[in-house]
């Protein structure tokens, strides 16, 4: 620690301020964003707090620490920190995610954050100049962090639009009908115009994949209009539908040093991507005995059936799951790629087979009989091929991801505290961030 660094204490250097009230921030379309103590939850017109702030979570059994490079607006239900003297806000942001804000309780029913507690938390105050370098040092494993995931938000896109395109819209079998004159069912006369006006302006697909989907549609009792060749059938009769169980979580024989990955709806909480890498907890051989369905292969759908019902995600290691999923194994016709595009397109149809009382649940008997367009095997492997490439490259993503915020937080309460010298973090983190270096180091 430099001799420099001064013992305070967040009192010393700013204040809690309340966040307001507010209604309406999930439906606005504004430029501020709305924080609530768990993050990001809208958007209003006018900012709370006009300069970039760190947000602390004020009531809730969990309550976060997050950071606002813009000014925004707080509601009621968190903090914002007001600084009393000058210092790196970004700096403070990372300061504050050394400290334990759910331990901060005021006592009072609702779980809710101690002002009193918060402003007697000490501080080392390094330099202006060293808070900067502490700040870009941790800020940029989270930039590289936020990149990976903007990436496999447009890669998901890329994915989900061109699904929509071929197996929905039936854009090139419509291309190819109108290439050929023959007639498009009026039914879809209105994407046929749309596709006949744009003309040559309409990005062709290439010559070979065009080549791939026929050039008329046949009436189907189910569907309506589908394409010459391909076929309707049931969602159960294309991949294997199974579910899953939980082993006696109080025998750690089941749980102890396990190795299996054991999933459970929460794992998918939150997740932007439609990936699963890791799970919260591992089961050993003897708890994996315990569930009929076993270790799931690679690249098994999964889809969470109740409370709620639609968190999807491609298992990209073997996987238990518990009863909270129905889990689709393809190993038919019908890649996983295309079951993951198909069960988030119908997701309202799917949920409208839910029941229950307590809660909305679907179960595989219901499950199983919904309606699924099995489209001829060369569209399909060509979708298989390109979208195959997507979700590697997502794959690869998180996974460095992971990496890269295991080093921000073993860097993190180092750097914090004084105890790892900032030229020794800078060159560690420079190496971390570099995609030359990233499969030696994340391998």
């Amino acid at each position: 620690m430099g001799s420099e660094w001064r013992k305070v204490t967040w009192g010393d250097l700013a204040t809690l301020e309340y966040g307001k009230g507010l209604r309406g921030y999930q439906d606005t379309i504004g430029n501020f964003r709305v924080f609530g103590t768990n993050g990001p939850i809208g958007w209003h017109n006018e900012p709370l707090c006009t300069f970039p702030s760190v947000i602390v979570g004020r009531k809730g059994a969990y309550r976060g620490i997050h950071f606002s490079p813009e000014p925004f607006f707080v509601i009621d239900t968190a903090f914002y920190l007001k600084p009393k003297e000058d210092f790196d806000i970004k700096w403070a942001y990372y300061e504050l995610l050394t400290h334990d804000i759910n331990s901060m309780d005021s006592g009072s029913a609702i779980p809710s954050t101690s002002r009193y507690s918060f402003y007697t938390l000490p501080v080392l105050l390094p330099s202006k100049d060293e808070q900067k370098a502490i700040a870009h040092i941790l800020g940029s494993l989270d930039d590289r962090i936020d990149l990976n995931r903007r990436m496999n938000e447009t890669l998901e896109a890329m994915a989900q639009a061109l699904f929509k395109s071929w197996f929905v819209d039936f854009e090139p079998v419509i291309d190819n009908a109108l290439a050929s004159g023959k007639e498009v069912p009026k039914e879809l006369a209105g994407r046929a115009a749309v596709r006949a006006e744009l003309g040559d302006k309409r990005k062709p697909l290439p010559a070979e994949i065009r080549a791939l989907f026929p050039d008329e549609f046949v009436y189907s009792d189910e569907m309506g209009w589908i394409p010459k060749g391909w076929r309707i059938s049931e969602i159960g009769n294309e991949v294997d539908v199974v579910g899953g169980g939980t082993p006696s979580t109080t025998n750690q024989d089941f749980w102890e040093n396990g190795n299996y990955h054991w999933t459970t709806p929460k794992d998918l909480s939150g997740k932007k991507d439609k990936v699963l890498l890791k799970t919260e907890r591992k089961i050993t051989e003897a708890g994996l005995k315990k569930i009929s369905s076993g270790l799931l292969p690679v690249d098994t759908v999964l889809l969470s059936s109740r409370a709620p019902i639609g968190y999807l995600a491609l298992a990209k290691v073997p996987v238990a799951v518990n009863q909270g999923y129905i889990a689709m194994k393809c190993n038919r016709n019908l890649p996983s790629v295309y079951i993951l595009q198909w069960a988030d397109s119908f997701m309202d149809d799917i949920k409208r087979r839910a029941g229950g009382t307590t809660f909305a649940e679907i179960n595989k008997k219901n499950f199983r009989t919904i309606t699924v367009l099995v489209p001829n095997e060369k569209s399909l492997n060509a979708y298989k091929n390109i979208v195959n490439g997507f979700y590697d490259s997502i794959s690869e993503s998180i996974a460095i991801s992971f990496s890269l915020a295991t080093i921000r937080d073993t860097l993190l309460p180092k750097l914090l505290s004084g105890e790892l010298r900032i030229p020794d973090a800078e060159k560690l983190a420079a190496e971390a961030v570099l995609p030359s270096s990233s499969k030696i180091l994340f391998r």
